[in-house]
């Protein structure tokens, strides 16, 4: 009688009853590696960078070949010669950049300021104010701001930072108080003071969201701040109000294409400030 010769087997492997097994360190030792981690997609793309501005561009080079051909009578001349379509342009650029600047200063550290332990009581009253000037009608909010200061800039830039500080405040506070609490107390337990767990947990966490509030206000600002021509403050306005007013339509044209490009350009800048200043650790891989 043959008997068959005994299967060789690997190293480390045994057999306990007719099954076979390997030693766990050895199973570790050959068990195929883990994947790597997947890297974050790049925050501004080409397309991002490109798409917007080459369309604004196209939008103006259009306006600028209609007007070279067209035909304006000596009234559309007057509103637009001299310098005047810079000159409202720059003043409307101004406006927006300044009231951002105060809406940014008063917004963002009264939300913080809400947030806190000592403060949360006021957050109603807060609120209600910054809905009532939001909900009040710009127009009727800046006549009422001319009566009591004036006609000039003055009173328009206070209307329009009225008009924004809602956005951005409400995103402060919705952002920070969203942040998980368990965060905060591991953040105190490692020994962080208050002002250390604001900086470097809370507001980081809460970029996104005060972010969209900002560029909310922004394109807010842009609007707005045509309406300050009522009240003396310049602006793209002028342009809009004298075509109107005035019955010329290119000056009115003019007025309303540089509004919508100014308004376009801004939310693109601020869509990109927000990719940019959004923290690295919230960037979801693609």
């Amino acid at each position: 009688m043959t008997t068959t010769p005994e299967r060789q087997r690997p190293e480390g492997e045994h057999e306990v009853k007719g099954l076979a097994f390997r030693d766990e360190g050895e199973a570790e030792q050959e068990a195929p590696p883990p994947p790597a981690p997947r890297q974050p997609g790049r925050r501004v793309t080409w397309q991002k960078l490109t798409f917007l501005p080459a369309v604004l561009i196209a939008v103006l080079l259009a306006t600028w070949l209609w007007f070279r051909q067209a035909d304006l009578d000596p009234i559309s001349e007057n509103a637009l010669s001299n310098g005047q379509v810079s000159k409202a342009l720059w003043q409307q650029i101004e406006l927006v950049v300044i009231s951002t600047f105060f809406v940014l200063i008063i917004a963002i550290p009264l939300g913080i300021l809400l947030t806190r332990k000592a403060f949360r009581k006021a957050t109603p009253v807060a609120m209600a104010f910054a809905n009532m000037g939001q909900a009040t009608p710009a127009i009727g909010l800046l006549a009422l701001l001319v009566i009591w200061l004036g006609t000039g800039m003055k009173a328009a830039l206070i209307g329009i930072t009225v008009y924004a500080v809602l956005p951005v405040l409400s995103n402060t506070i919705a952002g920070l108080k969203a942040n998980d609490p368990t965060l905060l107390e591991a953040a105190r337990g490692i020994g962080m003071s208050s002002l250390g767990v604001l900086g470097k947990v809370e507001l980081p966490l809460a970029v996104p969201l005060i972010l969209a509030g900002v560029r909310t206000a922004l394109v807010l600002n842009v609007g707005t701040a045509t309406l300050a021509t009522f009240g003396g403050g310049g602006g793209l306005g002028v342009l809009i109000t004298t075509g109107i007013t005035n019955q010329r339509m290119p000056v009115l044209m003019l007025g309303s294409i540089l509004t919508v490009v100014l308004a376009l350009l801004v939310d693109w800048l601020a869509s990109l400030a927000e990719l940019l200043l959004r923290p690295r650790g919230l960037q979801v891989a693609t």
